[in-house]
């Protein structure tokens, strides 16, 4: 447990020293600190690398949904009835 929240403060830290935005860490360092725990007891290694990716989904996520707001939709008066 105590390791845990080594894991978080530290991921915490990294994401408040970079000014980057921690979308999707937390959630990614929760669920990697269990699954790593679970996995042989690197909860630590586990917690960081659940934040790294939990932060790449989240940008990815973000990244197409500008994409698909940025694409025009269909013009109603080019439309043949």
């Amino acid at each position: 447990m105590k390791r845990m929240i080594l894991a978080a403060a530290i991921a915490a830290s990294l994401m408040s020293a970079t000014g980057a935005e921690a979308a999707g860490c937390l959630k990614g360092a929760a669920v990697g600190g269990v699954a790593g725990h679970f996995a042989g007891h690197h909860a630590v290694l586990g917690a960081l690398a659940g934040c790294a990716i939990g932060h790449h989904r989240a940008s990815v996520q973000r990244r197409q949904q500008r994409e698909q707001q940025a694409q025009p939709g269909p013009d109603d008066s080019q439309t043949k009835m």
